[in-house]
């Protein structure tokens, strides 16, 4: 399915332009003739891109930029008439991908579009690589709090889930009982260390016995 593209454009022309080769290669297009009506489509409607005009009527494309970065990091491209550099600065200070002048080249634009996308989608993957954890058929998802083996979500306690986390994040590195209860537990922790082997011992019956290797004399790891 194509990418949703919200054009915010108050000339009529150029609005029609943009929706025509848009449509014209796949993307799904609306459009708002003033700063308001732009931002009240956002708030209802999920897009992937807008294309932002500054010159708008009631608010303009810089105020617009100004509010949707208050809680959103979409995708915007500023295309305008505007082309001095001072106005190009603001843009990019408020955080716009991209930055295109009147009058326009249809294909410069295009590119423009996918080029942005495209690094929008690298980043969205980056970051979701960086949320999660694999090691062999278990995987450790940060933003759900989740452990699953094989894809299937398996019950676990806080702190066997932080002691996954802990040897999911170093792989090969040796952490005695000490090691252990310090960063799992905290400084301030009285217990009896035996703790420790009671939650591992848990997490390899859930997990698999070779999960978590025993280093005789020195501690546990997870080998690579």
């Amino acid at each position: 399915m194509k990418e949703r593209i919200l054009i915010i454009e108050d000339e009529i022309k150029i609005q029609e332009i943009l929706t025509e080769f848009l449509q014209e290669i796949g993307y799904v297009v609306d459009c708002s003739s003033d700063g308001i009506a732009g931002v009240a489509k956002l708030n209802r409607e999920k897009y992937d891109l807008v294309l932002l005009d500054i010159m708008l009527p009631k608010i303009d494309g810089l105020a617009v930029l100004e509010l949707i970065r208050q809680n959103s990091d979409i995708p915007v491209i500023l295309i305008t008439a505007l082309e001095s550099e001072e106005y190009q600065m603001k843009g990019f200070d408020l955080k716009a991908d991209d930055y295109i002048t009147k009058p326009f080249s249809m294909n410069l634009v295009i590119r423009r579009i996918e080029a942005v996308l495209r690094r929008t989608q690298i980043n969205e993957v980056a970051n979701k690589e960086q949320q999660t954890i694999t090691h062999g058929h278990v995987t450790l998802d940060k933003n759900a709090c989740e452990i699953r083996i094989f894809g299937n979500t398996i019950p676990f306690t806080y702190k066997e889930y932080e002691l996954v986390k802990l040897f999911l994040e170093n792989k090969n590195k040796v952490f005695t009982r000490d090691d252990i209860l310090n960063q799992v537990w905290g400084y301030d922790f009285f217990g009896n260390d035996k703790v420790v082997n009671n939650h591992i011992m848990r997490i390899r019956k859930k997990l698999g016995e070779n999960f978590i290797v025993t280093v005789r004399g020195m501690g546990y790891k997870i080998d690579t």
